[in-house]
């Protein structure tokens, strides 16, 4: 090229040859974003977990809006057009499954008892310390505590043994293989659901009403483990499924959020999210850290259609990494 040629290119011409490289970057930046939270998103779609890490990932389903979101705004700085197209599409089906899963009818028959259920992950019995005083604010009928070691169940049986809650299941075991239901109502032992962590189960005497209670503390998706997380929860599944038309709760920390497959299959048995019922289908338990801001509902009362719930509350509850869930439960009559 001549000396004259390149005198006459001027500053907008010099200038282009940045703009573009820095608009096929943007493209493929929103490209990579878009196609991971794609492939979260279609398994949501498709109703499967997928592999690693797609499981991980679905409990935040709601937040990928903020990627989506990001990859849009630079497709649209690359002047992308399919990238547009592709963000749109890829907010939409997020937007779409935010929408909570499961029944909502209410019971139609006579009220015949009221209950309130409190369950906590103590985390390897270190939340032990602060959840007596909740137990003790919040007055449950019927207690779900996951992770509760030894040291736990020893506090737990000083604190509310003698009268409070006079009734309890307990498989002992140290670390997180610990977990107790303690309850103010009569307990017939149940056999419990097996699994790598413990989960005792019992039929507990509602005013002359059995009501089978079972504790849930499944294998966390780990990602060597998403086999056995899925496993239990078809175990947990089938404990659901097995009811008979009993009236039925299932309480405890599912490691698993309405955005899994595995947890939808417990659901679509019947039994009701009792958040959901009291209005707080996606308000996070965990992490504590970051809960309420961000997180995922994990920690779940479930109940049969015999229940009806007015209230939902998540409490702080220090030393764990979750929060604390109370439901206030109406038993009613099945005509």
């Amino acid at each position: 090229m001549d000396t004259a040629a390149a005198e006459r290119t001027g500053p907008a011409e010099r200038a282009d040859g940045p703009r573009r490289r820095g608009r096929v970057l943007g493209a493929w930046l929103s490209g990579l974003v878009l196609a991971g939270v794609s492939v979260v998103a279609g398994c949501r779609a498709a109703d499967t977990d997928g592999i690693t890490p797609v499981p991980q990932l679905l409990a935040f389903l709601p937040w990928l809006l903020a990627p989506a979101g990001f990859a849009l705004l630079l497709a649209a700085l690359a002047r992308w057009r399919l990238g547009l197209v592709w963000g749109v599409a890829v907010l939409g089906v997020v937007a779409w499954y935010i929408e909570p899963y499961g029944r909502t009818s209410e019971p139609s028959g006579a009220a015949v008892a009221g209950l309130r259920v409190l369950t906590s992950n103590v985390q390897f019995g270190r939340g032990t310390d602060a959840l007596v005083p909740a137990i003790r604010r919040e007055r449950p009928d019927i207690v779900f505590v996951e992770e509760c070691e030894n040291g736990c169940q020893d506090r737990l049986r000083e604190e509310f043994g003698k009268g409070d809650f006079p009734y309890r299941a307990a498989v002992e075991g140290g670390g997180s293989e610990g977990s107790v239901i303690l309850s103010r109502f009569p307990l017939r032992k149940a056999a419990g659901v097996p699994g790598t962590m413990g989960m005792p189960g019992a039929v507990a005497d509602v005013n002359g009403h059995g009501v089978r209670l079972q504790l849930a503390h499944p294998m966390p998706p780990l990602p060597d483990q998403v086999g056995l997380w899925r496993k239990e929860l078809g175990t947990l599944r089938d404990y659901a499924a097995a009811g008979e038309g009993q009236p039925t709760v299932v309480a405890g920390d599912f490691n698993a959020s309405q955005d899994h497959a595995a947890f939808r299959r417990i659901l679509d048995t019947g039994l009701r999210d009792g958040a959901r019922l009291a209005g707080s289908p996606r308000t996070p338990s965990w992490p504590a850290r970051t809960a309420p801001r961000i997180g995922a509902q994990i920690d779940h009362v479930l109940v049969s259609a015999d229940f009806s719930a007015r209230r939902a509350a998540f409490l702080p509850v220090a030393g764990t990494d979750h929060r604390a869930l109370v439901v206030d439960l109406t038993l009613h009559q099945r005509k």
